[in-house]
């Protein structure tokens, strides 16, 4: 009688699936559970560099526009050497209300939120721009 050592020995490989979604944000990779909903894990800022550096590059750009260095924004776009086009739409989060420009820099912005978001080509009803909860602010 032969015994096959599959038969008496367990496998030494062991598989487990665990269904995630990995999302980048910001340059981070962002851990989704199956639900689409964020993996819990202690509370704290996440501050989104791509959206801190445009919101810098908006009110720098709006600056040089208003104090009369630039006459038009195509002008600033060409001694930039930026697209026009990006530069109309990164000047539109200038004009953001305090309180929300106060949150994106304090990292207290809803993980979904994104800078093409921000600049998209219709009008935003900031009430719509999922930033967090109230809660969430200080």
């Amino acid at each position: 009688m032969s015994i096959r050592a599959n038969e008496t020995q367990p496998s030494a490989t062991v598989s487990i699936t665990v269904p995630l979604t990995i999302r980048k944000r910001g340059g981070r990779k962002l851990v989704l559970s199956p639900a689409g909903g964020e993996i819990t894990a202690p509370t704290r800022q996440r501050i989104d560099n791509t959206l801190v550096k445009a919101l810098a590059r908006a009110f720098r750009w709006r600056k040089l526009l208003e104090t009369g260095v630039y006459a038009t924004v195509a002008e600033m776009a060409d001694a930039e050497k930026i697209n026009r086009s990006y530069v109309s739409r990164v000047l539109r989060i200038s004009l953001l209300p305090p309180a929300v420009v106060e949150r994106l820099l304090n990292g207290r912005q809803s993980e979904t939120l994104t800078l093409q978001d921000l600049m998209r080509d219709r009008p935003i009803l900031w009430e719509d721009v999922s930033l967090g909860s109230p809660a969430a602010s200080p």
